[in-house]
């Protein structure tokens, strides 16, 4: 499969289990290793504990090399309802697993030494990033990275600034046959499906779309180039053409079973189904190679390719389904990053 680097060199450069199950205390300090202490903002997700279990739990894979999460802090949505109602569920179900509640950020940031960012709303990203940046601590930032194209190159501009590597991903990059693209030979093309509920405080497809269309870059690697949209009430249909003229898709969905994921790679070889959702501990695995190596598996500039597909769908809706240039959507993102740090 062919990869380019979407970003030209100087656009990148710019922004260069229960509680009986638990191995440790109350405190989630006594007997966890310094160096893999892991702190939790944002309890307003699911993510926050099904993470806490597969780490948590007494007979933790060994992939996860210790690692334990200690300390959360809950906040977390502040105006999104499906999120800013779960938090007190959530905080209740974290405590059991052994992890202390703090009331801040920077407390948290003391009490940890890696960092998992999982606030639902991607628009309080960026601020809640930035103290971790300063600290200098390693950090997972949970899908969306944020909720606008400009938020997400200001926080690899951040991370550039403070010397900061930064991983984002959504479960969906690890797709239960993702391994089987190795029997595929060349990459042909790729359709990739996925839910794709609408929240309003963010664009169409950053909020449940993400899932295929990670998937979708999983597969295809970067290059896009132009991208054009078919929306209705009920779907969504984007399709983009790459550098070398493959072509790849994503198809969302808004009703009926809704919470299906799945994809076929085309291939020179053989075509592949690539699966459905296997869980997230394929994901942590990666996250903890990442805290022990500082090297994410996700390049910024694939992450932000991601992200420019996504807004340049909805340029393209905008435009009642015209194709829209992908470089054109980047260019004017970074021309709105302001240093705010």
């Amino acid at each position: 499969m062919k990869r380019r680097t979407f970003l030209k060199s100087g656009a990148i450069a710019g922004v260069g289990v229960m509680a009986s199950g638990l191995s440790f205390g109350n405190t989630g300090e006594s007997s966890v290793q310094t160096g893999k202490r892991i702190g939790i903002i944002g309890l307003d997700t699911s993510h926050a504990t099904a993470f806490t279990q597969s780490l948590n739990r007494e007979n933790a894979s060994p992939d996860f090399d210790g690692y334990k999460v200690v300390a959360a802090y809950p906040h977390g949505s502040r105006d999104i309802e499906s999120s800013v109602s779960r938090i007190p569920r959530f905080t209740e179900e974290i405590k059991k697993l052994g992890v202390e509640i703090v009331d801040s950020i920077s407390t948290l940031i003391e009490k940890s030494d890696k960092i998992f960012l999982l606030t639902n709303d991607g628009r309080r990203h960026l601020e809640q990033a930035i103290p971790v940046f300063k600290a200098g601590k390693l950090m997972f930032i949970d899908k969306p990275i944020a909720a606008s194209l400009t938020d997400a190159f200001a926080i690899f501009q951040a991370a550039k600034d403070f010397n900061q590597p930064v991983f984002s991903s959504s479960g969906l990059r690890y797709i239960s046959n993702i391994g089987a693209l190795s029997t595929a030979g060349d990459i042909l093309g790729a359709d990739t499906f996925s839910p794709c509920l609408i929240e309003p405080t963010h664009p169409d497809i950053f909020w449940y779309g993400i899932h295929g269309v990670e998937t979708l870059f999983t597969v295809m690697g970067t290059g896009c180039k132009t991208v054009s949209r078919v929306h209705t009430p009920d779907t969504d249909f984007v399709v983009g053409v790459w550098n070398d003229n493959r072509i790849g898709s994503f198809r969302g969905v808004r009703t009926g079973r809704i919470y299906n994921y799945g994809g076929t790679a085309f291939g020179t070889k053989s075509n592949v189904n690539l699966g459905d959702f296997g869980g997230y501990d394929p994901m942590l695995k990666e996250v903890i190679k990442y805290f022990n190596t500082g090297i994410s598996p996700v390049s910024p500039e694939e992450t932000l390719e991601i992200f420019t597909f996504m807004e340049a769908a909805d340029e393209s809706k905008r435009r009642g389904g015209a194709s829209v240039n992908m470089d054109e959507i980047a260019q004017k993102a970074m021309g709105e990053v302001r240093r705010s740090w």
